[in-house]
């Protein structure tokens, strides 16, 4: 209880500092279909340092958010040198998911042409996302099923990042975590069918959760069930488990990225993760 107040109480301290923030770059907008939420932005660096290009899937409880909102997190990026492309899809409750991982893999395949037609290398991707963007990033990563039935590539990920995923709906969650997701499926939908660590299968992107003990919304053991689902399949996984003060849900799946990596370890952690890569 006392780490889901701090979560609950976290948000306007998260809001209050995001009017402090500067823009680094102008992002380029993508529209990839006729919603609004059908869009990525393309954040160029002024100093490209890296080849590799971190594509970020945004997070909100399925129901919230999109790239304009999360725009500070593709400033953390190129301040890095990273070329970013911040995904956006269509939300719940309007849309039930599967319109969620059809807009994530749409997205990432018209982001990748959009990035050659500019004659970027796109052969070495890390796929990113926190919380309900880890969901459907973990999706679009690791499930075959998925790649199959939507037509997309991932032989180009050389990497994947999650922040406090719910992977696996555990039966012990959470009230608000229980809420979302009555919001997302239809109430007869077999959610093994959207849970990820029901749809893992065997390949090749190594996999860094990055997860909190003192979440308070999410359970340290989602990751933990993923880890041993990966595991099993030979899939490579590591789970960094956050040290910072700010360790509750909303600073450590986003809010993190207004902070620099000598302040933040898990920011640190994240980027010296790509760099090894």
């Amino acid at each position: 209880m006392k780490d889901y107040l701090r979560e609950s109480f976290s948000y306007f301290g998260i809001y209050k500092e995001l009017k402090t923030l500067t823009k680094e770059v102008t992002a380029e907008k993508v529209t990839y279909g006729p919603d609004k939420d059908q869009y990525f932005n393309y954040y160029e660096p002024k100093k490209v340092s890296s080849g590799k290009i971190i594509v970020w899937i945004h997070g909100g409880g399925w129901n919230a958010g999109d790239p304009e909102y999360f725009d500070y997190v593709g400033q953390n990026m190129v301040r890095e040198g990273y070329r970013a492309i911040s995904a956006g899809y269509r939300l719940s409750p309007k849309n039930k998911y599967p319109c969620q991982i059809e807009d994530v893999c749409k997205c990432y395949n018209e982001a990748m042409s959009f990035l050659i037609s500019k004659g970027i290398d796109t052969s070495s991707v890390v796929v990113v996302g926190p919380s309900a963007g880890a969901h459907l990033s973990s999706i679009l990563c690791y499930s075959k099923d998925a790649q199959e039935k939507y037509n997309v590539d991932v032989s180009n990920v050389v990497g994947y990042v999650g922040f406090g995923g719910p992977y696996s709906f555990r039966k012990s969650q959470g009230l608000t975590p229980a809420l979302l997701l009555n919001m997302l499926f239809e109430k007869d939908y077999d959610r093994t069918l959207g849970e990820p660590v029901s749809l893992m299968c065997k390949n090749h992107i190594p996999m860094l959760l990055i997860q909190s003990k003192h979440d308070g919304l999410i359970e340290f053991e989602c990751a933990e069930d993923f880890k041993r689902k990966a595991d099993i399949l030979g899939n490579k996984c590591e789970i960094y488990s956050v040290e910072d003060k700010e360790d509750t849900h909303s600073w450590y799946t986003a809010g993190l990225f207004m902070r620099t990596r000598e302040k933040n370890k898990a920011l640190d952690k994240f980027y010296s993760y790509i760099e090894e890569l």
